[in-house]
């Protein structure tokens, strides 16, 4: 089945199986329990594509959608220009009274959304930036060509969490679904920090990988470990747009 596409009403699908209903709902229990299926509450159950893996490497979501031959996409859902503030203005290294624009986007594939994405950004780097600036468009790449800004060095961490209510219905799983937990500050060629950016992925369709050679041994292409980042926390550096 297609990622999205639904199951058949229970019943209907027990019978075309030739099975009891309670053996089906065992299966699907150890379907969704593997993370191939997604019951939604009241809707049904639905097919899962595969997980897609995140190198943890500096890369542009977009970039990187468009590699897998997925559709990428963006929804800008909010855009605010306000006070950094303590916690903000700390990251960025910038006073507290400084304007930032934050924009709150919902990032897609193929029209699945995957990821929302709350990025803080000093509102004297990027004069005239608009909410539809960042509509279907890579961000980083909107910063090189017009602001003059690229990506020198990023620090980003990596954590499991729940998703809390607003954030599933916008993604469209359920509530306290587990999700990655990005947070990155990124900076310019000059070593001054130009983003600070909080990601919640999907942990249903998301998994991190990272890829491991051992000194004085030749890398051969495919050898890799997929980890856990709670249980590798130096392997948390890098960024993905």
């Amino acid at each position: 089945m297609a990622a999205g596409e639904q199951f058949p009403p229970e019943r209907q699908l027990a019978e075309a199986l030739g099975i009891s209903r309670m053996t089906l709902r065992r299966a699907i229990d150890e379907l969704v329990a593997k993370g191939v299926v997604r019951r939604r509450h009241g809707a049904g159950v639905f097919a899962l594509g595969p997980k897609l893996d995140q190198p943890l490497a500096a890369s542009s979501f977009t970039e990187d959608m468009l590699a897998r031959g997925m559709r990428p996409g963006s929804r800008v859902l909010s855009f605010d220009v306000t006070e950094a503030g303590a916690h903000i203005g700390r990251k960025l290294h910038i006073v507290e009274s400084a304007e930032v624009i934050t924009i709150l986007r919902l990032r897609l594939a193929d029209e699945e959304p995957l990821a929302l994405e709350e990025l803080h950004i000093p509102s004297a780097l990027v004069p005239g930036l608009c909410g539809e600036d960042l509509e279907n468009s890579s961000f980083y790449e909107l910063l090189r060509s017009r602001f003059d800004i690229a990506l020198n060095h990023s620090v980003q961490t990596i954590e499991p969490t729940l998703l809390d209510a607003d954030e599933a219905k916008v993604l469209g799983v359920p509530e306290q679904s587990p999700a990655l937990l990005f947070e990155r500050t990124s900076r310019g060629a000059e070593g001054v920090p130009f983003e600070f950016v909080r990601s919640v992925y999907r942990g249903d369709r998301y998994k991190i990988r990272t890829e491991l050679t051992l000194p004085g041994q030749p890398h051969e292409p495919g050898q890799s470990l997929e980890s856990d980042p709670r249980l590798e926390p130096d392997q948390t550096e890098g960024a993905s747009r």
